[in-house]
């Protein structure tokens, strides 16, 4: 069988697998709020099942492309969302919290759902990726990133155990803006799929810094561009508001067609609902004791911070090494990265030391979320840098 092949069947696995995790949190949420012994078991089956899929399609992708397939947007994020399911599964053994499994499962979907935005066609790996360490550094970092994560989701589940969500407190309204900005990533997902379908590139060109003409292809509709932008077929201006050449307008464009689409989506579900998405979740977290949920946190760090430490640092000093010639060069990946590992550092000796426990560490838990989720979309994304190929 060639690699094209393999390459279509991973692919296919890896939507069934999706499917499989979309139709799991019916029964696993039924097995939240009810007693029925039968919507845990066939909720944690397809969760399993889907979890022997995903893992099915990274391995069909190794044999197929010859390397890891973690070198691009695409692969990574994908391998991050198989990593928390596994996380969470794990966990799920650990403490049997069936919440947890609820929790983790639609940040699963949404991350592999942003991974599935960017083009996943193999190509051949760039001379500076061309090393085992850099599937050793990046496996590492995708795993240890998906256990931190989970203490994003039971920190979450502790603050809506333990808050009146019907009071607008700082807590409250903070955690319902946490709850927005996941809308927020998804309103990115659907712009991405709806205008993909609906709507052809555009090629924009323009006069960037330094009087060099640079082109541009837009996916969604055009409305913040570069000065002096045109379509390149037609010779036609385009656009509604236009900025400096040295501002990227097309990241800029999609991050405002993400918030246009995500704050309209958030809407409709306020309006539909008449609630605030934390009241719309608080009944899922009724049975649960929050005091085992704080404890899930803390271990899930206690787990998580010395794999990104090997990962994130030491893995990643080592490949840096081989690829550019030096161990540490400041680049902005490399310095938030660093700033996670500290940020987590201070939690592990805040939580020792100081007593820090309760909302304490549940807000902790989503900051350190915050800052990975920065540093793996954003940072690559919008910062220029060294591991902008990602």
């Amino acid at each position: 069988m060639n690699g094209e092949s393999l390459i279509e069947i991973s692919n296919q696995t890896l939507l069934v697998a999706f499917i499989m995790l979309l139709v799991a949190i019916v029964p696993v949420g039924l097995s939240v709020t009810s007693k029925k012994e039968w919507t845990k078991r066939l909720g944690i089956g397809l969760t399993y099942s889907a979890l022997l899929l995903q893992l099915t399609y990274f391995v069909l992708r190794w044999l197929a492309i010859g390397h890891a397939p973690v070198s691009n947007m695409y692969e990574f994020m994908t391998f991050f969302g198989i990593m928390l399911v596994t996380s969470s599964l794990l966990l799920y053994q650990l403490y049997k919290q069936m919440v947890l499994v609820l929790f983790s499962i639609p940040f699963s979907l949404i991350v592999m759902g942003f991974g599935g935005v960017f083009m996943s066609e193999a190509s051949p790996l760039i001379p500076a990726l061309q090393s085992n360490w850099l599937s050793i550094h990046v496996i590492t970092v995708a795993f240890s990133s998906a256990i931190l994560s989970i203490a994003f989701a039971t920190g979450v589940i502790y603050l809506l155990c333990v808050l009146d969500v019907e009071l607008k407190t700082v807590h409250t309204k903070s955690l319902e803006f946490v709850m927005y900005c996941l809308v927020i990533l998804l309103g990115f997902i659907m712009s991405s799929f709806i205008f993909s379908n609906i709507s052809d590139e555009k090629l924009i060109r323009f006069e960037g810094e330094e009087q060099k003409t640079v082109q541009v292809t837009y996916m969604l509709p055009a409305i913040i561009v570069n000065q002096n932008a045109v379509l390149v077929d037609v010779e036609q201006s385009i656009g509604l508001i236009e900025v400096p050449s040295f501002i990227d307008a097309k990241k800029v464009n999609t991050i405002l067609w993400s918030l246009l689409i995500g704050s309209f989506l958030y809407l409709i579900i306020r309006k539909l609902t008449g609630k605030n998405i934390i009241q719309l979740l608080k009944p899922f977290t009724k049975r649960v004791n929050s005091r085992v949920m704080d404890e899930m946190s803390y271990r899930a760090v206690v787990i998580g911070f010395p794999l990104f430490s090997l990962g994130g640092l030491l893995f990643a000093m080592i490949w840096a090494h081989l690829a550019w010639g030096r161990f540490w060069g400041w680049d902005p990946k490399e310095v938030w990265a660093l700033i996670t590992w500290l940020f987590y550092a201070a939690f592990l000796h805040l939580r020792t030391s100081q007593g820090w426990e309760g909302k304490r560490t549940a807000w902790m838990s989503i900051v350190g979320f915050g800052l990975i989720v920065f540093n793996q979309v954003f940072v690559n994304l919008v910062i220029s840098g060294l591991h902008s190929y990602a």
